[in-house]
């Protein structure tokens, strides 16, 4: 649609302009404001298979390289630590952050042991919910995230996973063993993948609406620069023309219906209704992975005070720094009044309500004053169900305008993380394996 396209090519325009990272002007981050809590990122950036179209810092995984990266990564930790930092939340993304089950172990108990936290969050794959794997993950993590993309055998050989992580029933088994084990179990999936039918996603949702996860969260397809060639050599060009479809067929399965088996917690997640009288799910943080945190580890993204730091996505320039005792940041950008005025207003949305309040009491002006453009751009899009002194909430059609900006914000950041990636020594450039 029209709509989304100008939309897109908004928020590319004004990523290109704002995001350039320069030289970092120290190599620390900056001190923790008093009586704040935060959340800790930590990458972990080994894979055992690398998939067309993830931008994320990732290696193909080697044990020789892994091991003493989780010791640095460890250190880095402890520099948070000494630097007045505590956290009440932990999430591990990646990469595979379960690809070295004990090392991820012994990360997470040296951060309980060093800091207030109360949630763990972690990503992982399907092969690695066996026995084994969840017996050590069930008392260290509350929410484990499950990178399933699709159950379609087709797709799943598309993107090099079947062999590895197993064909759609075989996850869909693992799946339903490992949910009791955790406070929330989350399925991400993945919708407009270039070659997926209509009748493959909604093969794919009913199969989330019968498995026994308490959360899903499909996601549209975004990609970066350095991933659209060899996703294109494998899967084929994305149609962006479709995916306003898509994402009604998602709504319509998960949360359509008089009795449906999920409710909308954010622009794509989605909360199991729990029959007992709850709601499942409830007692996890739901993830804002963009929201104010620090983060560490090769190719992590920091954003603090108004700014935004990367951290080297070389592991050999990774290692040198902590090494060295100092944080391995490699470049910056600062974010101008606007950008964060405009990146509380797209936050926000995408957790389904703006407080009006808060964005006055934060910015001295109201959301009207501040961001005139993309305000009438969402009215007169019927964007707003509720426009009123208190708060901004979303029609059906608004979700799908915000889940545009946030999905091209998202592709925005891996394109930052291409300028990081650019200066890489020869022989880390290679191991990323984009062009193969």
């Amino acid at each position: 649609m029209l709509s989304e396209r100008l939309l897109s090519n908004a928020i590319i325009f004004m990523a290109n302009k704002q995001l350039k990272l320069s030289a970092p002007s120290q190599l620390s981050l900056p001190a923790p404001e008093a009586g704040r809590r935060y959340m800790l990122y930590m990458h972990v950036p080994f894979c055992e298979v690398l998939c067309p179209y993830c931008s994320f810092n990732r290696y193909a995984f080697r044990e020789d390289v892994a091991v003493p990266y989780f010791d640095n990564l460890r250190k880095e930790m402890l520099m948070l630590k000494t630097a007045g930092y505590d956290f009440d939340g932990l999430y591990i993304g990646g990469g595979t952050p379960t690809v070295m089950i004990d090392q991820l172990c012994e990360t997470i108990d040296l951060a309980r042991e060093q800091f207030t936290i109360k949630d763990v969050t972690s990503e992982t794959n399907p092969n690695h919910l066996t026995p084994e794997y969840v017996e050590k993950l069930k008392d260290r993590v509350q929410r484990l995230s499950v990178g399933v993309q699709s159950f379609d055998d087709g797709l799943l050989k598309q993107m090099d996973r079947y062999e590895k992580f197993g064909s759609g029933a075989e996850i869909l088994e693992r799946i339903n063993a490992a949910a009791p084990f955790f406070n929330t179990l989350n399925v991400d999936m993945i919708f407009n993948l270039p070659s997926q039918t209509e009748a493959i996603l909604r093969s794919d949702l009913e199969k989330l609406v019968d498995c026994g996860a308490h959360q899903v969260t499909p996601s549209p397809l975004y990609t970066s620069n350095a991933t659209l060639k060899k996703m294109a050599a494998s899967m084929g060009k994305i149609n962006y023309k479709r995916e306003y479809e898509y994402y009604q067929i998602v709504d319509e399965v998960l949360i359509g219906g008089a009795d449906p088996e999920f409710y909308l917690k954010s622009v794509w997640n989605y909360n199991r209704v729990d029959r007992s009288g709850g709601v499942a799910g409830e007692k996890a943080i739901l993830i804002d992975e963009y929201a104010e945190y620090p983060g560490i580890g090769s190719g992590a993204v920091t954003h603090l005070h108004g700014k935004l730091y990367v951290n080297t996505f070389s592991l050999s320039e990774y290692n040198t720094a902590i090494e060295a005792g100092h944080m391995p940041i490699m470049g910056e950008t600062t974010l101008g009044r606007t950008e964060l005025m405009r990146y509380r207003f797209l936050n926000q949305l995408y957790n389904l309500r703006l407080d009006k309040k808060l964005f006055r009491e934060t910015f001295g002006c109201s959301v009207e004053r501040g961001l005139p453009v993309e305000m009438t751009f969402m009215r007169l899009q019927g964007a707003f169900e509720n426009n009123n002194d208190e708060e901004l909430t979303l029609t059906p059609r608004g979700r799908y305008l915000t889940l545009v900006m946030y999905r091209q914000f998202l592709a925005s950041l891996n394109n930052l993380r291409e300028q990081a990636r650019a200066v890489l020594p020869g022989n880390d450039g290679k191991e990323l394996q984009f062009e193969e």
